[in-house]
């Protein structure tokens, strides 16, 4: 499924929450929608599951207006808890599993299948209020697959999970991408966005500020780091590498420009030295963030 936000704005007393956002999702990605807390991506995903509606702009999914009848497609995981606190979990599960077009019995294998895979299943029984904030956080997340929608969006997945069930939900996660899904999901989490994600967006203050595929990004953006270690003289070297490289005795180190390629480094030395470790530092979301955001810039 294609998702398309077309010049999206959403103000709350006259406070903008997102500001005119255009943003396409391609069908089959794994769409990152990132940035710091308070930045408007809560209230675009709500725009999305209608919940809340846009002051303008429109929401495309697959070309077309979105309609009450694409919902049932749609998997959708909430920043806040949705359950009931005095039913079972499994009970609970199940039952939105119906909610979603399922019938009770394969609704009832399917929620006892992922409850075994979260390590969930000795809490089968157990209420809702009883179950701890990370056990209600994977039982929110199996309730929003459950149904195998064609598009998922995920408001902070990983909030309150431990790394275990973090490695499972990039699991399930990577499993639906294999099928053809299209996943979205929003956090602040900058990393888990890096692990995860083919194209992301990043708003601040309701704007966006970054937008595109992240290998892209990273290179047109950020500053690449290398360190080449080597064996041999380093009087050449010296003569021949950038002026701002740092060379010692078995190392050269510095700043790779945008246009430069470590392998055109390690051109105008390998006749001279014998390479023995490359290392290729990339800049980090979170570091490209920080610096466009104190910079003014956007794209």
């Amino acid at each position: 499924m294609r998702l398309d936000l077309q010049n999206i704005h959403k103000e709350f007393n006259k406070t903008v929450a997102v500001d005119s956002l255009d943003i396409s999702i391609p069908s089959g990605s794994v769409f990152g929608l990132v940035g710091p807390n308070g930045a408007g991506k809560t209230t675009t995903i709500r725009m999305i599951m209608n919940i809340l509606r846009p002051d303008s702009g429109t929401i495309l999914l697959n070309g077309n207006p979105i309609a009450e009848a694409d919902y049932p497609k749609i998997g959708y995981l909430p920043e806040e808890r949705g359950l009931y606190w005095k039913m079972k979990l499994l009970d609970t599960v199940a039952y939105f599993g119906t909610l979603k077009g399922l019938s009770k019995t394969e609704s009832k294998q399917r929620t006892e299948h992922y409850l075994d895979r979260f390590n969930l299943k000795d809490y089968a029984n157990r209420k809702i209020e009883e179950l701890s904030k990370g056990n209600q956080q994977k039982a929110q997340f199996i309730i929003a697959i459950l149904h195998d929608p064609d598009l998922v969006i995920l408001d902070e997945p990983f909030s309150g999970l431990d790394p275990v069930n973090q490695m499972i939900l990039k699991e399930i996660i990577t499993e639906f991408h294999n099928a053809g899904k299209t996943i979205v999901f929003s956090t602040h989490q900058m990393e888990q966005v890096e692990k995860l994600c083919h194209d992301v967006c990043m708003i601040h203050q309701g704007q966006r500020v970054l937008y595109g595929n992240l290998k892209e990004i990273k290179k047109n953006y950020g500053t690449r780091k290398f360190r080449i270690q080597y064996e041999g003289s380093e009087k050449h070297i010296s003569e021949i590498t950038n002026a701002e490289w740092k060379v010692t005795h078995d190392s050269i180190s510095g700043d790779l420009a945008s246009c430069l390629e470590i392998k055109d480094v390690l051109k105008q030395i390998i006749s001279d030295v014998t390479i023995t470790h490359v290392d290729i530092s990339e800049p980090s979301l979170e570091q490209i963030f920080i610096d466009l955001v104190k910079g003014g810039n956007s794209a």
